[in-house]
């Protein structure tokens, strides 16, 4: 098991008790998830991490896939103006690269914010 799904599924299992985790290796994007294990494109999660730019904090944003994060909203949100978080902040704060692991599993506790439409469904 590698080193993010192991940060994946403790994270997970911390949340709820009873879960199970699909991969495939036929999903290299979200519409191929969708393809290969038959679920509605909003049932695939992404996430989106800001750089606070008063806190200089890394956010975490999780969206639906048929969804994007507003900026004005995010703003909101997060209680302060955003911006790019840079590739560095995001190693430090996931434990991995940019566009390298799933929207959860961190090494390190981060705010977070999530797209409510995400609980209308049962799996995700």
């Amino acid at each position: 098991m590698s080193k993010i799904l192991k940060l994946v599924r403790a994270t997970l299992e911390n949340l709820w008790a009873d879960i199970t985790i699909l991969k495939t290796n036929l999903a290299h994007t979200a519409a191929d998830a969708v393809f290969a294990i038959g679920c509605d494109k909003d049932q695939i999660i992404k996430s989106c991490i800001l750089k606070g730019n008063v806190s200089g904090e890394a956010i975490l944003f999780i969206t639906t896939d048929g969804n994007r994060v507003d900026p004005v909203k995010a703003a909101q949100l997060g209680s302060e103006t955003l911006g790019k978080a840079n590739a560095a902040l995001t190693r430090e704060q996931r434990g991995f690269a940019i566009g390298d692991g799933s929207p959860i599993g961190y090494l390190h506790p981060i705010r977070a914010f999530s797209d409510p439409r995400r609980k209308e469904f049962e799996q995700i």
